[in-house]
């Protein structure tokens, strides 16, 4: 048994993302070498025109389709493609993604008009999530983005968001 092969039955058993040091436990070896073993099977899949790739989210690891082959699985599965977000639904995204945590009121304020169905629209999606309570009178609802974003617009980490320039 390879440990890539340990890595890949890891990952298309727990059908989710595993964290990186979850898989260094198991496979008895530092994160360090975990990623550079994810590195190897991702060049590996990339060179050999692989149909699954593994998406790496800052501390955890996944394994999903190439997507190169997308329109293959989804005529396969007779899977229909999702309508895209509303204008609003990605404004109200935008803003928590550069501003999370943070109340619905302040995206409110933000926007200048309420934000109640985007919101739950993106609860649904599972864009965003409840990320706790801010300590302001009341105790609002914190909103934040969840992996589902990062997967959605193809980004492995927040810090991969383009920069917004000022407004004047």
């Amino acid at each position: 048994m390879t440990q890539e092969g340990k890595i890949e039955a890891i990952l298309f058993a727990a059908g989710q993302a595993v964290k990186i040091r979850t898989l260094a436990e198991a496979l008895e070896v530092t994160e360090e070498e975990v990623r550079e073993l994810l590195k190897r099977l991702k060049e590996e899949y990339v060179k050999n025109h692989r149909g699954i790739d593994i998406v790496i989210f800052e501390d955890k690891v996944e394994m999903c389709t190439n997507d190169s082959y997308g329109d293959i699985v989804r005529k396969a599965l007779k899977m229909e493609i999702t309508q895209g977000l509303s204008q609003a639904a990605l404004e109200v995204l935008a803003i928590i993604a550069y501003n999370q945590p943070i109340t619905k009121a302040e995206i409110e304020r933000i926007r200048g008009v309420r934000s109640d169905k985007p919101i739950n629209t993106l609860l649904e999606y599972n864009l965003i999530k409840e990320s706790g309570r801010a300590s302001s009178p009341g105790r609002p609802i914190l909103y934040s983005t969840t992996e589902d974003f990062l997967k959605y617009f193809g980004i492995s980490s927040l810090k991969e968001l383009p920069e917004i320039e000022p407004t004047s």
